[in-house]
């Protein structure tokens, strides 16, 4: 199995398939690397090399008990490049992993970063506060820390309906896609998953936003049920010099899945860009 050792001695599980122009992938919570396959293949089948990891205490990764944090997450992000040795890299991240992709660059420049690409993300911050009255409340994170520790394995089979708008009338998601999402999630250590509601709500984004100065292409579903588009990628897209965006209308969260072909499609167009 390979993985590389982060600073602190967690290991960090990742996929590296292909040749070609590099792309990393960050995955969203509480997922693993697999939820990235389908854009996976199909850039390995148009010319790039593509990595993917497990974040820490997610999928294959190991079961960190500190680290549990935009920070670590960012810093494991980078033990991965600098290992690997990654260079002029495309850094795409979803959801959680958007936020892991701009705390990376806030934190360790775009030295070895040509491009990024937010896909339904958190960023710039998802909490309610004084500053941002259009974010969620605490009580709706709340709320699944509650739902989390008291049943995750239900809390993970009702939250897959609202990840991919299957809960929508006339929506069209298969029951494998939902199935996919609760072997993916109960995967990750309930520890890590716990503490990562923290890390991806109540981090504020914007000062990594503006640190930006590669290519930016904003990606966002404007039914998104987990992270509301009004609080997010046009408030990223602002902060971010000359930041491409495209938003895809009645697209849920997960639109990596349910719209698969049409995100890797854009996705490439950008890439080769």
């Amino acid at each position: 199995m390979s993985t590389i050792t982060a600073k602190d001695g967690t290991e960090i599980y990742y996929k590296d398939w292909g040749t070609g122009p590099v792309v990393t992938l960050s995955h969203g919570w509480p997922l693993s690397a697999d939820a990235w396959d389908g854009q996976m293949l199909f850039l390995v089948q148009n010319g790039f090399r593509v990595v993917a990891h497990d974040r820490r205490g997610h999928g294959r990764s190991s079961q960190a008990s500190a680290g549990n944090d935009m920070d670590g997450y960012a810093d494991d992000l980078a033990a991965v490049i600098e290992t690997l040795d990654l260079r002029d890299a495309a850094l795409v991240g979803h959801s959680t992993g958007g936020g892991e992709v701009a705390r990376y660059i806030g934190r360790h420049g775009t030295g070895r970063v040509a491009k990024a690409v937010l896909i339904s993300a958190v960023p710039p911050l998802m909490l309610q506060t004084e500053a941002n009255p259009e974010g969620l409340p605490i009580s709706v994170f709340d709320e699944l820390r509650a739902g989390l520790v008291k049943d995750r394995s239900q809390f993970y089979k009702d939250l897959a309906l609202m990840f991919y708008g299957a809960n929508r009338k006339g929506a069209k998601v298969s029951q494998g896609i939902l199935d996919q999402f609760w072997l993916w999630s109960m995967q990750s250590g309930l520890k890590n998953a716990y503490e990562s509601i923290k890390a991806f709500s109540e981090t504020d984004f914007t000062e990594d936003l503006k640190k930006f100065d590669v290519p930016t292409l904003v990606m966002h579903g404007e039914d998104d049920q987990i992270v509301p588009v009004k609080d997010a990628a046009p408030k990223s897209a602002k902060l971010i010099r000359g930041a491409q965006e495209i938003y895809y209308p009645g697209a849920p969260h997960g639109m990596t899945a349910t719209l698969q072909d049409q995100v890797n499609a854009d996705l490439l167009t950008f890439l080769r860009s």
